[in-house]
């Protein structure tokens, strides 16, 4: 039923009457007035995905009714891109730029706990254990906005010059083990480079107010680096640990050394950076003193410099801290996603229509997450947008995070989200350029 609604109401929009005028404030109206139109399947899209949620590599489903949409467009579709992702290509009615815009589709290994009447009761295994599965990110919004937009567009095309590469794309939140995935494979495969864009749009949602937007020039979300250690002690009974090394107190001492080299060692007027320990494991009985313990953490920085010099701090801090008690310590630091850089010149050019089309836009802070949008944006001029998506009924500073079991996006915000990417396609397709 709602992939056969999707395609009536993507026809009936991509056959009606297109703009004739070409001066910023008539795109402005159509762009709202189309927006306003498509906005009931807007929701619909989103709520349907919200209770249908998929894992990275898998959105199988998803992937479908993104593809049927595309197609009722009359845009140009591949499928199977990096397994299950989704390219969709709108070619304008005259020559121009041709630029690309993202919508992550995955969701989480999270059980949902909130009340939605289209709350997710998927489960799956993962990972060998039986969890939940959530749009705890809010990937649900992004890919209906984007499909949104795509409708907008479509029914704008006759008078659009240039061609929009829209990508949806899977397992931004990771693939499964032994899998690649995500926006690196979508480059590898061409998405950008078949037709050659040269500057890509994306959005997030999060806690915020309704339809404010946040935007941030050079670095705005931090990058990833994945962190292993192991400490090897020696195993003992519990009742002598003098008679053993205990892996421990030696991770106890490693964990607080590790944050000392953040508050202590890193000049953070430069530039933020975190390290996290979020997983540590050792043992398997009270009264036994483990050979060993392994600890997975998580380091994000906005900096290359300072993210160098922070690896070759982890790496002395704890083989010393290790050695100090007798024990011996493996780091593994393994780079994940690099920084978001938000091109500076595309972010001025392209602030008034944050402003036209938002609630509220405004200059924003960094933020710590990590998003691998940043592999769109090392090979061509990118932006990346934050949609505020609280209800009003909730403190934005109460609001629950992304990636939490309770994490809530007002449908409200969903026009603005629509308006903002198309918007920001029509403005830069249609903005004058110099001849060469």
């Amino acid at each position: 039923m709602t992939r056969r609604i999707a395609i009536a109401v993507g026809a009936a929009l991509y056959a009606a009457p297109v703009l004739l005028a070409q001066s910023p404030s008539a795109f402005e109206a159509e762009v709202r007035k189309r927006t306003q139109a498509v906005l009931p399947q807007v929701v619909a899209w989103r709520r349907d995905l919200h209770e249908h949620p998929e894992l990275g590599n898998h959105e199988t489903r998803t992937a479908g009714i993104i593809a049927a949409q595309l197609r009722s467009l009359g845009l140009e579709v591949r499928t199977g891109v990096a397994v299950t992702g989704v390219v969709g290509i709108l070619r304008g009615g005259r020559p121009g730029p041709s630029i690309a815009m993202r919508a992550d589709m995955d969701a989480l290994p999270v059980t949902e706990e909130g009340n939605l009447p289209f709350k997710s009761t998927v489960k799956t295994e993962y990972n060998g254990q039986q969890v939940g599965v959530m749009h705890a990110c809010g990937h649900d919004n992004h890919v209906a906005i984007l499909l949104g937009a795509a409708t907008v567009l479509a029914g704008m095309k006759a008078q659009l010059p240039g061609t929009v590469t829209f990508l949806f794309q899977p397992a931004e939140e990771g693939p499964p083990a032994g899998e690649r995935g995500g926006a690196q494979v979508m480059i590898e495969q061409g998405a950008i480079d078949n037709p050659k864009v040269e500057a890509v749009f994306g959005l997030h949602v999060r806690p915020g107010k309704i339809g404010e937007v946040g935007y941030k020039a050079n670095g705005a979300m931090a990058s990833s680096d994945g962190l292993d250690i192991t400490i090897r002690g020696r195993q003992t009974h519990g009742a002598v640990p003098w008679g053993g090394i205990d892996p421990i107190v030696v991770t106890a001492q490693v964990v607080n050394a590790l944050q000392a080299i953040v508050s202590r060692q890193t000049n953070l007027a430069q530039a933020p950076a975190i390290i996290t320990i979020g997983s540590v494991h050792g043992g398997v009985r009270r009264n036994i003193i483990p050979d060993s313990v392994v600890m997975q953490g998580t380091i994000r920085m906005f900096d290359t410099a300072m993210q160098n010099d922070i690896h070759d701090r982890i790496r002395r801090t704890v083989t010393k801290v290790a050695e100090a008690w007798g024990a011996t310590a493996t780091v593994t630091i393994a780079p994940q996603t690099p920084v978001v850089v938000n091109d500076p010149a595309l972010t001025e050019r392209m602030r008034p229509t944050l402003e036209r089309y938002a609630r509220r836009a405004f200059s924003d802070l960094a933020w710590t997450a990590s998003e691998d949008f940043a592999f769109f944006g090392a090979r061509v001029p990118s932006l990346y947008v934050f949609l505020g998506v609280t209800p009003d009924s909730i403190r934005v500073e109460d609001a629950a995070s992304n990636h939490s079991p309770r994490f809530v996006a007002d449908e409200s915000a969903l026009p603005y989200g629509v308006q903002v990417m198309t918007g920001l396609a029509v403005d830069y397709l249609t903005a004058p350029r110099a001849k060469p």
